[in-house]
């Protein structure tokens, strides 16, 4: 059995062992769509962080190490559909509009949730033409050479306009001191700056703020015991 699978259904067997209402490796705390609009989708644009409808960029920079992936926010409709939120924002970067459901059906998403980042990157690679990869981190607690390899991944993909797709566990405090915490979640990377050891993650499941910054170190501490397609 993959790895990260294996470990994505242990850690829920533990979690429904001591009462945790959990239905499956990749279940999000319930999340009600964005109000914007038809689609539900947001066009982000870095500089002033408002929507718009014009093409852009596949990425933005600024002059202190700073760049951003364009996409297109949209939360997910309902409490399993992380991993297709967070896939379709990634996708979004590289101009191509695919609907939740389509991608669902592609990952084999139930209300058990999406099993591991191996599906999340087999998926993404059929729209990709084969660009990204699963990295695995298998250990409980990150090790420095994972979080490095974490941020050297984010980079390049956030450079080349491909947002990174992460598969979490547990809870992670952003840089504004909020706590996230999810029995098991997708989430989007669309964002970097000091020179990658602060990212900036998009999350379906969170359509009031959408997105926030992260410490590199404490989102590699997120992933651990499973992966991300980058």
């Amino acid at each position: 059995m993959n790895t990260i699978l294996r470990k994505s259904m242990l850690s829920v067997a533990g979690l429904l062992m001591t009462g945790g209402a959990v239905a499956g490796p990749a279940l999000a705390a319930y999340a009600a769509p964005a109000e914007t609009g038809p689609t539900g989708a947001l066009r982000v644009d870095k500089a002033n962080k408002t929507s718009k409808t014009s093409k852009d960029d596949k990425t933005s920079k600024d002059d202190k190490g700073e760049r951003r992936a364009s996409y297109e926010y949209q939360a997910q409709p309902n409490f399993y559909y992380c991993g297709p939120a967070s896939a379709r924002i990634a996708l979004s970067a590289e101009g191509k509009s695919v609907s939740q459901d389509e991608l669902a059906a592609k990952l084999g998403t139930t209300e058990n949730g999406t099993d591991s980042a191996v599906d999340i990157t087999r998926v993404l690679n059929e729209y990709t033409d084969g660009r990204y990869k699963t990295t695995e981190i298998s250990s409980d607690v990150a090790s420095k050479e994972q979080i490095e390899r974490l941020r050297v991944d984010v980079k390049a993909a956030v450079d080349a306009g491909e947002p990174v797709v992460a598969n979490i566990l547990g809870g992670a405090v952003d840089t504004e001191g909020r706590e996230h915490s999810y029995p098991g979640h997708y989430l989007t990377v669309v964002e970097y700056k000091d020179d990658g050891n602060t990212v900036k993650i998009a999350d379906p499941a969170d359509p009031a703020i959408q997105e926030y910054w992260m410490d590199a170190a404490e989102l590699a501490n997120w992933i651990a015991g499973r992966g991300y397609s980058s």
